[in-house]
């Protein structure tokens, strides 16, 4: 199973849920890879791979490398890292056909359980890589207007690439995460979001993400949040979205 984790706008913890779904899923006995498909990099620095001296997932798209060549293993799941010059991908193969098949190719005959994939914060090449190649997406967003409203523009993406890249790709589902269930605002949104939700036909998580330090203070020692603090309320919030998704 191949799942994105895709949202055009920034902040609303699309690596942070990545890192934990891909780690929790690991902790059940699943074998897992975990794609950082951003140049940021982040999900690569969270585990603390090497994305300066092995190969990367830049190589891997430009048909430099195998993907074994790109797997680095750790205590949290197998991971294929990303560096800066990721952001110069789709420059250098715009003129190339097939450029939406790159990731979809490359994945091909793998033997993991899950392949969890962190996408940047647009909707260019790399998202549109990463929805071909994908068998679901998942759409985490605050409870925030701005967020919730680049949902249908997501959607049209999914939309589109569902027409002419990979017709079998479906969302899953909307995960709302940095929530606060005091805030009569965040309630809100969340109705809002649930209205939105029923318009591009996926269903809301009953789960959701509260915001936490915790979440932070792992990232800095680089390891997951269920090693860290497992009994966190950010631990327990991602524990009960993981029991939810696979009970699906």
């Amino acid at each position: 199973m191949i799942i994105t984790i895709a949202n055009q706008k920034g902040g609303v913890a699309k690596t942070t849920t990545s890192a934990a779904f891909a780690a929790g899923l690991r902790q059940k006995g699943y074998k897992v890879l975990a794609i950082d498909l951003d140049p940021q990099g982040n999900l690569s620095d969270n585990v603390g791979a090497d994305n300066l001296e092995k190969p990367t997932i830049y190589e891997l798209l430009k048909n430099e490398v195998s993907i074994n060549d790109t797997i680095q293993k750790n205590n949290q799941f197998d991971i294929i890292p990303s560096n800066i010059m990721l952001a110069g991908l789709e420059k250098e193969i715009i003129a190339e056909l097939g450029k939406e098949q790159r990731l979809k190719e490359s994945l091909e005959n793998n033997d993991y359980d899950y392949i969890i994939i962190d996408t940047p914060p647009a909707l260019g090449l790399l998202t549109i890589n990463a929805f071909t190649a994908s068998d679901e997406v998942i759409i985490p967003t605050t409870a925030g207007i701005f967020s919730a409203s680049g949902i249908t523009q997501l959607y049209d993406t999914i939309r589109n690439v569902k027409k002419y890249c990979n017709s079998n790709v479906k969302i899953n589902g909307i995960l709302i995460t940095k929530f606060n269930p005091r805030s009569n605002n965040n309630q809100d949104m969340k109705n809002l979001i649930s209205k939105l939700a029923e318009y591009i036909d996926a269903p809301v998580y009953k789960s959701f993400i509260r915001n936490s330090v915790v979440i932070e203070e792992a990232q800095t020692r680089k390891v997951d949040i269920f090693s860290y603090k497992k009994d966190s309320t950010v631990a327990t919030d991602y524990s009960q979205f993981i029991k939810e998704y696979l009970s699906r």
